[in-house]
């Protein structure tokens, strides 16, 4: 179901059809979550937490608010700040990067085949996190909403409150502080 049509069917009748928005938007609550905590059990609670409030908060909502609600935003919007709660509540679990930049080279996809492969790709993706999750806050959550989740820097802006022109400039230094630690790492094959 798409967003507008969901949008829709939650005017019109929140609790049946809230399990169809659950479907279509918890594992990208979760995605979000655990690319800007870095931590599974951390993002689960966080994504259910999220979707709870949003319940909450569509419950409170007119018909007509929340049909013209735009789900990706708001919810990301509601990861995003229960997460930034989370990590004032706790120290993250991350390896800090140099304030390093590096060329602006798009990731090549992997020319490997294989389980063997499909392991070390893994292991590449899983040291690929905790490199983002190492970058400051600043710079790693509109990386993460922007290739992650897909938002549109319009959408960013919604979400972040910042200017579109702050968001694309954060986005290309975190990516640029990425690439630079991919490096360093040994994983430049990775982002190159």
């Amino acid at each position: 179901m798409d967003d507008p049509t969901l949008t829709a069917a939650l005017a019109h009748d929140l609790d049946a059809a809230f399990e169809p928005l659950v479907h279509a938007h918890a594992d990208r609550c979760y995605a979000i979550a655990l690319r800007v905590l870095g931590d599974p059990h951390d993002a689960e609670e966080v994504a259910q937490d999220a979707l709870v409030r949003a319940y909450r908060a569509l419950a409170g909502y007119e018909a007509a608010r929340i049909r013209e609600l735009r789900l990706r935003p708001w919810l990301a919007t509601i990861v995003v700040n229960l997460c930034r709660n989370r990590v004032r509540r706790g120290r993250l679990q991350t390896t800090p990067l140099d304030d390093v930049v590096a060329d602006g080279r798009e990731p090549a996809a992997p020319k490997r085949e294989g389980p063997a492969a499909v392991a070390e790709r893994g292991a590449d993706r899983e040291r690929l996190a905790a490199l983002l999750a190492g970058l400051p806050d600043r710079y790693r959550v509109p990386v993460v909403l922007r290739h992650v989740d897909d938002l549109s820097y319009a959408e960013l802006a919604e979400v972040l409150g910042r200017p579109e022109g702050t968001l694309k400039a954060q986005v290309h230094r975190g990516l640029a502080m990425l690439r630079a630690a991919a490096v360093e790492s040994g994983l430049e094959e990775v982002m190159a």
